[in-house]
């Protein structure tokens, strides 16, 4: 992959990603613009790789250290709490399996949702 093609990609996946995290924070939060959103999803990316990066090898603990790091970004983002920070995390995600689901088939699913993990 060159370096275009990569960043293309990267531009795609944190929009994709940013708007999950937008759906999320509307339906939890009640309000949100995509522009906070797109700037959580990549300073939320940047949080899990770093965590990820020194603490996701620790067996068991580096997972949850790494999620609750990315839940940390979360809850200062958005006003609300920790409870409503996980929600945003999982509205987030849900939302973008079903926008891959949909265009899986199309032939369009090859972008990831940057900022969202497990997508």
């Amino acid at each position: 992959m060159g370096l275009v093609t990569g960043l293309i990609t990267f531009v795609v996946g944190v929009l994709v990603g940013g708007f999950g995290i937008y759906v999320g924070a509307e339906l939890v939060g009640g309000g949100s613009s995509y522009e906070k959103a797109v700037t959580t999803a990549i300073v939320g990316a940047l949080v899990w790789a770093l965590v990820g990066t020194f603490f996701g090898w620790i067996p068991l603990l580096g997972p949850v250290l790494t999620f609750v790091a990315y839940l940390a970004v979360l809850n200062v983002m958005y006003d609300g709490g920790w409870v409503e920070a996980a929600a945003i995390a999982v509205v987030a995600w849900l939302t973008l399996v079903v926008v891959f689901t949909v265009l899986g088939p199309l032939g369009l699913g090859v972008f990831s949702g940057v900022g969202v993990p497990g997508v």
